[in-house]
């Protein structure tokens, strides 16, 4: 895998997720300690970032009193509303500081939903640097990872899901995204074979 045609995308690698006191953090710290997805995304990032891999962050944030989401009744979107999370300007929408950020990163800012391409400049940004390979890395392993990669799938990306950086609310959920779904729109690696990949060119 050549790194500079391809791009580590990092959805929601935010407080309200990542960091005890997070709005989120409870229901997800399980799995996350499980696949050790922080530790494995910071080598990943340090890593690939030096082998010439481009670095995006792509954080979710909404506007005090959501009104953004205004009409959801139900879902996931309505449970970020009601728990007040990743509120603009707020500690919990911060991307966390387990990661490193360099000049040379890019942050691409506008998801509003599951797909971080629906609402933002994300495909521009990559076909802008030339990126041919979609690397994906965050939160929630069965929604927004699963949503991205299913739309850079058919956006014609080379896909890959790092599965040890990625984390949702139960073994279960993350099993079955691992063994079922994240296969029919990815390759789905562990950072090491990741890593190990981009080393060989």
């Amino acid at each position: 895998m050549n790194p500079t045609t391809t791009a580590l995308v990092l959805i929601e690698f935010q407080n309200d997720f990542t960091t005890p006191g997070g709005v989120f953090h409870d229901a997800v710290k399980d799995v996350m300690h499980t696949t050790n997805m922080l530790a494995n995304t910071a080598t990943t990032v340090e890593q690939a970032r030096k082998l010439g891999v481009k670095i995006i962050h792509m954080p979710i944030q909404f506007a005090d009193g959501y009104p953004e989401l205004t009409t959801r009744t139900y879902g996931i979107l309505k449970g970020v509303a009601d728990a007040n999370a990743f509120r603009a300007g707020s500690w919990g929408a911060e991307i966390t500081e387990a990661l490193t950020r360099e000049a040379a990163d890019i942050l691409v800012e506008g998801k509003l939903g599951l797909d971080a391409f629906a609402t933002t400049g994300l495909d521009l940004v990559l076909r802008n640097n030339g990126i041919k390979n979609l690397v994906v890395a965050g939160f929630l392993t069965n929604c927004c990872v699963e949503g991205t990669v299913r739309s850079g799938y058919e956006k014609g990306y080379d896909v890959v899901t790092l599965t040890d950086c990625t984390a949702t609310f139960s073994d279960e959920q993350q099993h079955a995204a691992e063994n079922f779904t994240l296969p029919m729109f990815s390759q789905t690696l562990k950072h090491d074979q990741f890593l190990q990949a981009l080393d060989t060119q």
